[in-house]
């Protein structure tokens, strides 16, 4: 039956399908079919000549336990031998390797169209390799997404349990050998937590690539405060030529705005029920998906499980040579049963950035943090704006607008000697409103050359003056600035069940608003980090108004804050704000 979470969704109509070729890639035109695609064959202008021949079902039902049909493309080695199958979920449109906005998405990054085959479902795994490598690829149209049936869920039980049929199905398929695995970057990761935790007996293992876990707390009200702009940037992905309806998160969030409604709820991934192996890639860097991730990685009740936490953008990483032959030496051994070394891979392997061309990556060890991480305490100063390691005695208040100019305060500490930080920051304040009775906080963790210079590394191949001007406030995805956090102080109780000193976690299920003249406690949790600074390098916390990362991604603004009258954040005494750090010893 059809999930019971569907009757507290609110729907609107889904976007036009338009069927003609071109809009959702040259395969897309609807027809259920068998083809031979032959090696060196081009799909597409600007993409490479196929590497191998691959037998393509084309349009395949599938039917739901409900009744409901989607269909899928089934990308195949031409061989009597039974094969495992990668699947790739996600409402992005199966065929559609070689639509005109991937093509244009992938230009603006660097990274071109040439080292796929244009047969790659968005953000999924490129068929080509795969197949001649002896797997079958699984590219579904969710519910609801061009021909297929039903109306269009977005994250949850309902994507879950159909994810779950998919694969048994795909089990019973003469050419399958029973042994299935998802992958992929993004929604094709944040789906993985949701499918994989219904235990599907023929899921053997998952490679979640950097995927939020939460559509409460990592999408829809990030820190407690709305943003409906990237919600809305999602939502045009799901086109039905059926008239169906698709799930409206923009309406949810008017109409539940707490996160203990039925509705978050079903959103809230359980990655502790999750028990295949799993493979899974983080960073730092991205602003939508990092909590997500490692909060995820933290829960895993997978007793076989690895974590490499890159330094790049997703897609650069995902489609990266090296990484997808390392991802095979992982899927070889679970799915192909072969002898490989993938069991001596390091449990962790974690990076430590600088800002400057100095990266250390794949630094192996047991756990994240590593074991000679250990979180340190800096102070502030609200007199001389900095940081120390004791607190001042008196407090001292400072003082700004959210209405003017610079709407932020800020304290630094520079090093004399070489220091690095690795693990889970946070940021405890004190603080007060005056002229209103909320406020949201915003919380950067910033890195300054010697000469006072804020740096920044982009995570994409493009650095050219189009993502300059792009990620100069915004597109936080693409260019990394530093560990953050935001909060908004009517939300602040915290989850005694999940938070710790370390890592903060709230309830959202309560709104407290901030009285006049009352001093409210804040502990906000911050982006995981791993960074450098070398003597006489500094480091910069601002405290502030808005948004100041900006977007997710390039066209599409950031949150808009509720924020009025003057902020007051205490610095000294009972009062003694601190952020707190990962300090490698």
């Amino acid at each position: 039956m059809t999930a019971k979470i569907t009757k507290d969704m609110k729907f609107s109509p889904a976007f036009d399908y338009i069927d003609n070729g071109i809009e959702h890639g040259v395969l897309s035109p609807f027809e259920t079919k068998e083809m031979i695609l032959r090696k060196g064959e081009i799909i597409a202008e600007g993409f490479k000549p196929l590497k191998n021949d691959i037998r393509l079902l084309k349009d395949i039902p599938v039917k739901l336990r409900d009744g409901v049909t989607i269909y899928t493309d089934i990308y195949l080695p031409i061989t009597d031998e039974k094969v495992p199958t990668l699947i790739a979920w996600s409402p992005y449109g199966k065929s559609a390797g070689t639509a005109p906005r991937y093509k244009n998405l992938f230009n603006m990054l660097g990274m071109g169209n040439h080292w796929n085959s244009g047969l790659t479902k968005f953000e999924a795994p490129d068929p080509d390799y795969w197949v001649g490598h002896g797997y079958a690829v699984c590219n579904p149209d969710m519910r609801g997404i061009a021909h297929s049936e039903g109306d269009t869920t977005m994250i949850g039980s309902q994507e879950a349990q159909d994810g779950y049929d998919l694969i048994e199905w795909i089990a019973t398929q003469s050419w399958s050998n029973e042994k299935t695995a998802l992958t992929g970057t993004s929604y094709l990761a944040f789906s993985q937590w949701y499918i994989a935790a219904e235990q599907p007996p023929h899921l053997t293992c998952i490679n979640p690539t950097e995927g939020l876990a939460d559509g409460y707390r990592d999408l829809a009200f990030i820190g407690g405060i709305p943003d409906k702009n990237f919600i809305e940037r999602l939502a045009v992905n799901h086109v039905s030529a059926t008239g169906a309806k698709r799930e409206d998160l923009t309406k949810e969030m008017d109409a539940y705005p707490l996160a203990d409604a039925a509705i978050w709820q079903d959103k809230k991934a359980d990655a502790s029920k999750i028990t295949v192996p799993a493979f899974v890639i983080a960073s730092y860097s991205n602003t939508l998906h990092t909590m997500g991730t490692f909060r995820s990685w933290r829960t895993l009740g997978s007793q076989e499980k690895w974590l490499r936490i890159h330094d790049r953008q997703e897609w650069p990483y995902y489609y990266d040579e090296k990484n997808i032959e390392e991802l095979r030496r992982f899927f070889d051994y679970y799915l192909l049963g072969k002898d490989n070394d993938w069991p001596a891979t390091p449990t962790v392997r974690y990076s430590i950035l600088d800002f400057q061309g100095g990266n250390q990556t794949d630094i192996s060890a047991e756990s994240f943090p590593p074991a000679a991480s250990e979180t340190t305490r800096y102070y502030l100063n609200g007199m001389f704006r900095t940081l120390q390691t004791a607190p001042e005695a008196t407090d001292f208040p400072v003082q700004y607008s959210a209405e003017a100019l610079p709407g932020r305060t800020s304290f630094q500490m520079t090093f004399d000697e070489q220091t690095t930080f690795v693990g889970y920051p946070k940021a405890k304040l004190y603080m007060e409103a005056e002229g209103y009775d909320d406020l949201d906080v915003f919380v950067w963790v910033q890195k300054l050359d010697r000469f006072g210079n804020v740096l920044s590394e982009f995570v994409v191949p493009n650095h050219g003056a189009a993502l300059q001007d792009f990620t100069q406030e915004g597109a936080s995805a693409l260019r990394y600035k530093g560990a953050w956090g935001r909060l908004r102080a009517s939300l602040r109780h915290l989850d005694r069940q999940v938070a710790t000193d370390e890592i903060p976690a709230y309830t959202f299920d309560r709104v407290e608003k901030v009285a006049k003249g009352e001093i409210v406690e804040l502990e906000i949790v911050l982006s995981p980090m791993g960074l450098a600074y070398e003597a006489g390098e500094t480091l910069r916390v601002m405290i502030s108004t808005k948004d100041e990362l900006g977007s997710v991604m390039p066209g599409t603004p950031g949150c808009t804050p509720d924020n009025h009258g003057t902020h007051i954040l205490h610095t000294g005494g009972e009062y003694a704000s601190y952020l707190q750090l990962p300090l490698m010893n």
